[in-house]
């Protein structure tokens, strides 16, 4: 491979096309009324911007135009300097690429820091795709660490785009120096799939007063092949998710974060069955998935259950209806959100100045004859996953060692209770002995404490689904909802000052689908409802969970119908009507949005009103995936 291309400041230009004349035509109108306004006050100009604004928002996606993608989420505040008076306040292109045939492919950059201070990054990802294509999972590393991980739009014939934009400052110190800048988006083009996926990927560094802390140093879990340009995700089952660091003893707080979804099998989790019933459809919709609709995300210290996850069941563009995702696609789709576990009760353990293990593993649920579960050893094939370990030092090993009760080396106390119950059913034709029906239900409920003399890591979760399939398997329904409460209730460690935080929240979903298979093709008919809901409460350190410091209120909601037909020779036609309600608090700031999408289009509201902006019955077009099981998980190929 030659020589790698280097981030450099954004400086190209676009090619002035009509549509381009046209808004430079219209932002010297915004300026001539502006100039007016400056004239008359600033109740005139706050008006224009206000109608500007709303204008935006409401810009319908019309038929043969681009559809414009989006994830509901709060803003980020982009104002540079802040007071500061001197620091950086430039953008850099980290990335401008196109992912055709690129499984195995990754783009791999060099990022060089820029020249002047700065304390905050922020990120910006824009692509556009045209065609057919399946919605991917994208990974960025800086040399071996992960630090975003998002998924594609499915495009249209028209041609889509989507801007996301993320507070990238929780990895200054990674920002600080020299990196490698990989980007893992596997996608591939023939004659059937025939969308690449346009990428331009920039950050932008200033200076901001009073920011949040980071962390001093961030080391990775995971498959370290940077220094061969490839991705360091692991696979699991196939791979062993294990590796070792030395911990230096300056280290007052240490913080892991996982990034782990499912694919293939494993897309749709949250649907799968006990495994003793994986073939009680097989003549019908195939054999399902097992190891249950349960997955719990662990982490290990040198063998030791350092903490866990039950995680957000995810839903790609792809997933269960595409009439569902367009044009708002799912919760945290464009930003997989990464829960924490605080392992600072193991500093005694894994200060010593040795290197210490940290292991991944995703499990589910093995059943038995007796009715009994118990947590498996495996899982289907396949979870991405990925950690991190956040390290914050202190300048005095001395402060650390003096600390009544700790010993070097010492491992922390921990102690786990873990209750399963599961049930499940069948009901048979009376004629034939076939299988018609299927109900189960899993509970799982499990706490974690984990102590040493001056912290502590508490967890508490629950967990529960019911699932019917009837009609032979035609038809499901599943009631799925987890509740989680985490803390860590350090004590004052003479005088050094180590933020503590608590994160309490569910989340939900319930899914009702049913599909038609014919000789010229198939529809699906689906319905669901899931959310998402937290409160934390932390110190002044910026989050990876929450994306923000301090107090966090996160509420989210999506609820909607969705089909979707295809005919053989004939191409397809979706239809959907999603509406999502959204709130959040953090940085001092509440930012509320209700939004509803039909068939395409979209129409927005405050105080909670609905008008119609604009409105088709729904719009032709193929999706990525091909075939029953791909979109929901079960049925033929």
């Amino acid at each position: 491979m030659g020589a790698l291309p280097h981030a450099k400041v954004r400086t190209w230009q676009r090619s002035k096309s009509p549509s381009c004349w046209r808004i430079y035509r219209t932002l010297a109108i915004v300026v001539l009324f502006l100039g007016i306004g400056y004239l008359i006050g600033k109740p005139f100009n706050d008006a224009i911007l206000s109608s500007l604004r709303k204008l935006q928002l409401s810009k319908p996606s019309r038929a043969g135009g681009v559809l414009d993608v989006f994830q509901v989420y709060k803003p980020l505040d982009r104002t540079a300097d802040d007071g500061v008076g001197h620091g950086c306040d430039l953008e850099r292109l980290l990335m401008e690429h196109e992912f055709g045939w690129s499984y195995g492919h990754p783009f791999v950059g060099r990022f060089e820091p820029p020249d002047c201070d700065f304390n905050t990054v922020t990120m910006n990802l824009t692509v556009t795709s045209k065609g057919r294509q399946f919605d991917r999972l994208a990974l960025m590393f800086l040399g071996d660490i992960e630090v975003f991980r998002t998924s594609t739009a499915e495009p249209t014939s028209n041609g889509i785009i989507w801007t996301y934009m993320k507070d990238m400052s929780a990895y200054n110190s990674l920002w600080r120096e020299p990196q490698k800048v990989i980007f893992d988006l596997g996608n591939l083009i023939d004659d059937t799939y025939t969308a690449p996926f346009y990428v331009i990927l920039t950050a932008t560094f200033s200076m901001k007063a009073e920011p949040p802390r980071v962390a001093d140093a961030i080391l990775p879990i995971s498959a370290r092949r940077a220094a061969s340009d490839a991705p360091s995700a692991f696979s699991l089952p196939s791979d062993n998710a294990i590796t070792a660091h030395v911990i230096p003893n300056t280290t007052i707080r240490a913080v892991v974060s996982l990034a782990a979804c499912g694919q293939a099998t494993e897309e749709f989790w949250y649907s799968n069955v006990l495994s003793s019933d994986i073939d009680t459809f097989t003549d019908t919709v195939g054999k399902l998935n097992g190891f249950s609709p349960f997955r719990e995300v662990q982490l290990y210290i040198d063998d030791q259950l350092a903490g866990i996850d039950w995680p957000f069941p995810i839903i790609f563009t792809g997933g269960i209806a595409p009439g569902f995702w367009r044009p708002m696609v799912g919760i945290d789709a464009f930003d997989l959100r990464e829960p924490e576990i605080d392992i600072t009760p193991f500093l005694p353990l894994i200060t010593d100045g040795r290197p210490h293990t940290f292991s991944i593993n995703v499990v589910g649920l093995d059943d038995a004859e007796d009715g009994s579960a118990t947590l498996s050893k495996s899982v289907g094939s396949y979870w991405v996953v990925t950690g991190k370990i956040f390290l914050y030092h202190d300048d005095s090993p001395a402060a650390t060692v003096s600390i009544p009760g700790f010993h070097q080396g010492s491992p922390p106390l921990s102690t786990s209770k873990l209750d399963i119950k599961i049930s499940h059913s069948r009901e048979q034709d009376a004629g034939t002995g076939v299988n018609e029906s299927l109900s189960y239900t899993v509970r799982v409920s499990r706490s974690l404490r984990v102590k040493s003399p001056q912290s502590s890591w508490l967890q508490f979760l629950t967990y529960s689904n019911a699932g019917h399939l009837t009609e032979r398997g035609i038809t499901q329904r599943n009631n799925q909802r987890t509740d989680f409460t985490a803390l860590s209730p350090d004590k004052p460690r003479n005088g050094m000052t180590v933020d503590t935080f608590s994160r309490s929240g569910a989340y939900h979903i319930a899914v009702n689908s049913t599909y038609t298979k014919t000789d010229q093709g198939f529809s699906i008919r689906a319905s669901l409802r899931r959310g998402l809901k937290f409160l934390a409460r932390g110190g002044n350190t910026l989050s990876v969970f929450t994306l923000a410091p301090g107090v966090s209120v996160f509420e989210a909601t999506q609820y909607g119908n969705a089909s979707y037909t295809s005919v053989r020779g004939k191409g397809s036609f979706s239809s959907g009507d999603t509406t999502e309600r959204f709130k959040e608090i953090s940085r001092g700031e509440i930012y509320r949005k209700l939004v509803r999408a039909v068939n395409g289009s979209v129409m927005l509201s405050e105080n909670g009103s609905l008008p119609v902006l604009f409105r088709v019955d729904g719009w032709d077009g193929v999706s990525g995936r091909d075939g029953v099981r791909a979109i929901l998980g079960r049925g033929p190929e």
